[in-house]
């Protein structure tokens, strides 16, 4: 049996979302944030060495990084589905999103959320003035044009296909989703950019995601 170590308003929730699309059993171990540090309890520790989320089990095998789990159960459950074929075009941008969600989107969507709270306690209240200027000028300087430019450039694919990897639905597109909702959240993402809007509508819309989120519990990312 799979089990899904599964952290509140985490990438995880798209582990959900996969083994939902491809029907398999699975059960969930839950886990929540520390309230005040938003990080994740030690427990987790006991699962994997790093402490974070998602990180799945099965049988003796244990997968961590959200990649790396994908593509474990697409390969060992996926019988062909999810993934376009082996030598493809589609294929080659399967791959590239698998890995641009993780390497590149998501660092100046952590910049921006840990900027956004630099100002905040335990800041001692003396220098919050300056640490707002500061991240504010970060901000401003570097990681908002940084997330305009990764807006732009998802916008702009979705204009060559109706999925990230081309016009059938892939574990890429569920990969995309966090780094997406998290743009939608806190990274300028608005209905500006119609083609990544509608993405979000269309996964959202799928039966199996809906599941996921049933499953999983609560996701603030979805604000």
């Amino acid at each position: 049996m799979i089990t899904v170590h599964h952290l509140n308003n985490s990438r995880s929730q798209r582990v959900l979302w996969l083994l939902e699309e491809l029907g398999l059993e699975y059960e969930i171990k839950f886990y929540q944030r520390d309230p005040k540090t938003m990080l994740a309890p030690a427990s987790l520790r006991a699962v994997h060495p790093l402490g974070k989320s998602p990180v799945i089990t099965d049988g003796d095998n244990t997968i961590a990084e959200s990649g790396a789990i994908i593509e474990y159960l697409v390969q060992q459950y996926g019988g062909g589905r999810l993934i376009p074929p082996v030598g493809s075009k589609d294929r080659l941008r399967y791959t590239y999103w698998l890995h641009y969600a993780e390497g590149s989107a998501m660092p100046p969507l952590l910049m921006k959320l840990v900027f956004g709270r630099i100002d905040r306690p335990p800041m001692p209240a003396l220098l919050r003035p300056l640490a707002r200027m500061i991240s504010k000028g970060v901000q401003r300087g570097y990681i908002d044009p940084q997330l305009k430019s990764h807006l732009d450039f998802q916008e702009g694919e979705l204009g060559k296909s109706t999925w990230f990897a081309g016009e059938e639905f892939t574990a890429a597109d569920i990969q995309m989703s966090f780094p997406l909702e998290a743009s939608q959240s806190r990274g300028g993402l608005d209905a500006s950019r119609p083609r990544l809007t509608a993405f979000l509508q269309r996964i959202h819309a799928r039966p199996a995601y809906q599941r996921a989120i049933e499953r999983g519990g609560k996701y603030d990312l979805l604000k």
